[in-house]
C-alpha cells in the first residue's frame, strides 16, 4: 500500500509537508500546483513552490516530492516539465482537478475534464519530454458537471502513457461535499491498466478500508484528513491509535517554529488558525484552542496558549 499526501493550495506547502512527513507514513508527496501559460518559467519558481529540490527532491524525513504542473497547454507544460526533473524532480505530475473558478476560467485544472483529448496531448507531450524512467502522473476529478466522460478520460490519459492515475472521486460541481464516490474508481480500474490512487472523504482508518473495497484499489492519497488527523497515514497502515492532543499541541508548536521563523512568517496567525479548523473534525479540543486564538495576532501570543494545550 502507498499512502500519498494530497496537494492543497495554500494549505500544504512545504513545511507542511516537512511536519506531516515527519509524522510519517507517508510514501510520497505531490506540491501545489506551478501555473504555466504560455511561457517557461525560470528555476525559482520551481524552488520556491518546491524547495525539496534543493534536497534532491525528497522532505528532511526523507519522502520523494513530485512538482505539479497546471495548464492547458501541452508543449509549454512539457517545456516546464523538462526544467522541473533537470531541476531534480523525481516525476511530475499533471493536475486536471482544481475545482478553483480562477483556474478554470482560464482553462486549467477541472475544466480540462470537459476535453478528452486535451487531456491526452497534454499528458503525451510531457510524457515525451521527459526520461522514461521519470514518472508522469495526473490528478483528475469524476468528470466537470457529471461523471459521463470519467471512463473515456481516464483511458485517454493511459493511452498518453501516464504512470499513474490518481482520482478524486467527484465532480468538480460536487466540489467537496460527502459522499465521495469511491464505486467509480473501480468502474474506471476495469478500463486501465495503470496504478490508480483513490482520493476523497478519507478521514479515518475506517473510511481508507471501505475507500479501498469499494473503489478496489489499494493505493490512497489523503489530504484534509491529513491536516484533521497528522498521524492518519499512520493509522491507515500501521493501526496506529489516533493522535492524542497533548501530543498534537506539541506539534503545532513546532509547525509554530517552522512559520515564524521561516519565509512566511507574517502569515503564521493566519495559518495557525486555518489548521485549527481542519483539526475541529477530529479533536473538540481544538474548537477550544480555536476561540482562544480566534482574536489574537501576534505569534508569541499564540505560541503561548499552545504551550498551555500541550501541557494539559
Amino acid at each position: 500500500m502507498k499512502v500519498m499526501l494530497a496537494p492543497m493550495e495554500g494549505v500544504v506547502d512545504h513545511l507542511m509537508r516537512d511536519m506531516l512527513t515527519r509524522v510519517g507514513g507517508f510514501d510520497q508527496c505531490v506540491t501545489e500546483f506551478v501555473r504555466v501559460v504560455d511561457q517557461k518559467l525560470p528555476h525559482k519558481t520551481f524552488y520556491r513552490l518546491c524547495p525539496e529540490l534543493h534536497h534532491g527532491g525528497k522532505t528532511a524525513s526523507g519522502v520523494p516530492v513530485r512538482v505539479q504542473l497546471l495548464g492547458q497547454h501541452p508543449q509549454w507544460l512539457a517545456e516546464n516539465a523538462e526544467t522541473a526533473v533537470a531541476l531534480g524532480s523525481p516525476g511530475v505530475d499533471l493536475n486536471f482537478g482544481c475545482p478553483a473558478k480562477t483556474v478554470n476560467k482560464s482553462k486549467g485544472g477541472a475544466v480540462l475534464l470537459k476535453e478528452t483529448q486535451t487531456l491526452y496531448n497534454i499528458v503525451k507531450a510531457v510524457r515525451e519530454a521527459v526520461p522514461s524512467n521519470i514518472p508522469v502522473s495526473a490528478k483528475i476529478r469524476l468528470g466537470f458537471e457529471d461523471k459521463s466522460l470519467a471512463i473515456e478520460n481516464a483511458i485517454a490519459i493511459t493511452e498518453a502513457g501516464a504512470s499513474e492515475l490518481v482520482v478524486h472521486a467527484r465532480t468538480k460541481t460536487e466540489g467537496y461535499k460527502p459522499p465521495a464516490y469511491w464505486d467509480w474508481i473501480a468502474k474506471i480500474k476495469q478500463h486501465t491498466n495503470i496504478p490508480l490512487v483513490a482520493n476523497g472523504e478519507i478521514w479515518s482508518a475506517e473510511d481508507a478500508k471501505r475507500c479501498q473495497q469499494q473503489s478496489d484499489c489499494v493505493n490512497l492519497m489523503i489530504g484534509r484528513g491529513a491536516l484533521a488527523l497528522p498521524n492518519l497515514a499512520r493509522c491507515i497502515k500501521h493501526d496506529e491509535a489516533p493522535m492524542p492532543w497533548p501530543e498534537l499541541a506539541s506539534l503545532l508548536i513546532q509547525y509554530s517554529g517552522y512559520e515564524i521563523f521561516g519565509d512566511k512568517g507574517k502569515y503564521y496567525p493566519n495559518r495557525i488558525k486555518q489548521w485549527c479548523g481542519y483539526l475541529k473534525k477530529q479533536y473538540p479540543e481544538a474548537e477550544v484552542l480555536f476561540n482562544d486564538i480566534r482574536r489574537l495576532t501576534n505569534s508569541d501570543d499564540i505560541v503561548e496558549v499552545l504551550a498551555r494545550q500541550s501541557s494539559h
